[in-house]
């Protein structure tokens, strides 16, 4: 048996991201109104969304990357129809992506491979509730991003 002189390579440079895992932090839904909601045929329901995002280094490698949806339908006569609140999370690999990319990355590509997922789960949550399924319609992360970057900007020039 022959014994070779193994070197160990130089990690390498090259970026990497991935969806690691999807995970349910939080999962909340209400029917406040049950059952007369279902003996009431609303004519055009109102709906609100809210939405918010955050993220965190877990270690050199990994960031844990949460959206959090809250939805909220009300009928004609104001009564509420369902609430639901989430935080769906997720964990990313991001490697040797230069740090000025990171916000894009986080704030733009994170969400934008979780939110069909996140859309499935609040549409399931609906159709276990009584209801018909309730699909989030998509959301635009970059020009969320774009907005908050100069909302931040404008503000500091302000302060100037």
């Amino acid at each position: 048996m022959t014994e070779e002189n193994v070197t160990p390579q130089p990690e390498s440079n090259v970026p990497a991201f991935r969806l690691q895992k999807l995970y349910v932090k939080d999962l909340s839904f209400e029917n406040p109104n049950a059952p007369g909601v279902f003996q009431i045929k609303p004519e055009e329901p109102k709906t609100e969304v809210n939405l918010n995002m955050r993220s965190q280094r877990l270690n050199d490698e990994a960031w844990e990357v949460t959206l959090g949806l809250t939805v909220k339908m009300t009928g004609n006569d104001e009564k509420t129809l369902f609430i639901i609140e989430v935080e769906h999370a997720g964990v990313f690999l991001i490697k040797n992506i230069p740090d000025e990319h990171m916000p894009m990355v986080l704030n733009v590509e994170c969400p934008n491979i979780m939110l069909p997922f996140t859309r499935q789960v609040i549409s399931q949550a609906t159709v276990d509730g009584g209801f018909m399924p309730f699909l989030i319609e998509p959301i635009n992360f970059l020009a969320l991003y774009q907005n908050a970057k100069k909302q931040q900007e404008g503000g500091e020039t302000a302060k100037q």
